[in-house]
């Protein structure tokens, strides 16, 4: 715990983490990744070229300096760090090698005259605590998902058993245990982690979970990224019959039960992890309007399982709206971007729903600023993004 002294300085450097935050987790990353080249398959050197992951650190620290007397208040933050940590098997071992360089950076960004060895002590303390917390949290996790059912610790070794291509840029692909075990349950949103080794460099991602657990198998649904490194070596050589290892699964973006009507809006590759929430919800009674916009129809992934669960669920409304119209058009309710006349016409009447979205970072911004102007109450309104919360403002 800290004490009132080390928490009163942390306070006192938020108007600096406010407007030179990203400085200064940016020169953090660029330090870390080349002196610690260890650490470096843990993150996405694409969210370090775009600024995601810099921002993203820069939000949580200086949330947790803002909230450094009551942590209560960062509410899901620390939930979604630890998943992510889990996912990616974060271990011990890790957090001295980023409290070192998070102190350097403090130290050689903010200079001598701000960063004195005051201010550094109690950032190192504040770290210390943060870690701590962590540590704990993601231990008990990790031994928790080893004892249950199908679970493991660490990485396990899978067979990809079927490939899928569900649309011109989008493949599924199917993975059971090398041992032949069951797998570990898992909750309709969360996600899982993958080992990869490409061109001899590991390689660490998450993706989300796309079909509802059956104690068998996994499926991810994995869009082709122009630049993407990971996502164009899976679809080019991950074959039936190679070997990957997979980490739990885990994640907080998760379908909670609940009898409100359930809306679940995506855009583009945003689609897979309401897959997994809309045969959940649909295994109840509870209506659910499925909404999904894509570039086109040559890209519009699980449209025809959608068009089939429909038929079969009454319960179940569904639209689709295409950016363009490439001839497939009439498959789709609207054709142009979703705007806020579109989007009211297809929600519910009585807008006390639930509601959960996922896409690209400007059709995340639309919906969330939509979904409130259309009157769904916002602690109802439910996404998962990787970045600062306010970037979608």
């Amino acid at each position: 715990m800290l004490n009132a002294h080390d928490r009163a300085i942390v306070k006192s450097t938020v108007p600096l983490l406010e407007s030179g935050g990203e400085t200064l987790t940016t020169y953090f990353y660029q330090m870390m990744l080349r002196e610690y080249p260890e650490v470096r398959p843990l993150f996405n050197q694409a969210h370090q070229a775009s600024g995601d992951q810099p921002r993203a650190l820069a939000n949580g620290v200086l949330m947790y300096a803002r909230h450094i007397d009551q942590l209560e208040q960062l509410g899901d933050l620390v939930a979604k760090i630890i998943n992510k940590h889990v996912a990616l098997q974060i271990l011990p071992h890790h957090y001295p090698i980023v409290g070192t360089c998070l102190i350097r950076a403090i130290e050689e960004v903010l200079g001598s005259e701000i960063a004195t060895p005051e201010v550094l002590q109690a950032w190192s303390n504040a770290y210390k605590q943060l870690s701590d917390i962590l540590i704990g949290a993601e231990g008990a996790i990790y031994d928790d998902k080893a004892e249950a059912v199908g679970g493991w610790r660490g990485a396990r070794a899978f067979k990809v058993t079927r490939r899928v291509d569900e649309s011109a840029e989008i493949t599924s692909f199917y993975f059971k245990p090398a041992d032949g075990g069951p797998v570990l349950d898992y909750t309709a949103g969360q996600y899982i982690g993958l080992q990869l080794f490409i061109k001899g460099e590991e390689k660490r991602r998450n993706y989300s979970l796309s079909a509802v657990p059956d104690g068998k198998q996994y499926r991810i649904s994995v869009k082709r990224e122009p630049n993407g490194v990971a996502s164009n070596y899976m679809h080019d050589h991950l074959h039936v019959g190679d070997s990957i290892n997979l980490f739990t699964p885990s994640g907080e973006f998760t379908l909670a039960q609940s009898q409100k009507p359930l809306v679940l809006i995506s855009g583009g590759v945003g689609i897979t992890p309401t897959l997994a929430m809309l045969e959940t919800a649909l295994a109840t009674s509870r209506p659910v309007h499925f909404i999904h916009c894509a570039r086109n129809g040559g890209v519009h992934a699980f449209r025809d399982w959608v068009n089939d669960l429909a038929a079969r669920h009454p319960q179940l409304k569904h639209f689709y709206c295409y950016a363009e119209d490439d001839g497939s058009s009439p498959a789709a309710h609207a054709v142009g971007l979703l705007d806020q006349r579109q989007l009211e016409q297809w929600l519910p009447e009585e807008r006390d729903v639930d509601a959960y979205f996922l896409g690209p970072k400007g059709f995340m911004a639309a919906m969330k600023r939509q979904l409130k102007a259309a009157g769904v109450p916002e602690q109802q309104s439910r996404y998962e993004f990787f970045g600062p919360a306010t970037a979608l403002e």
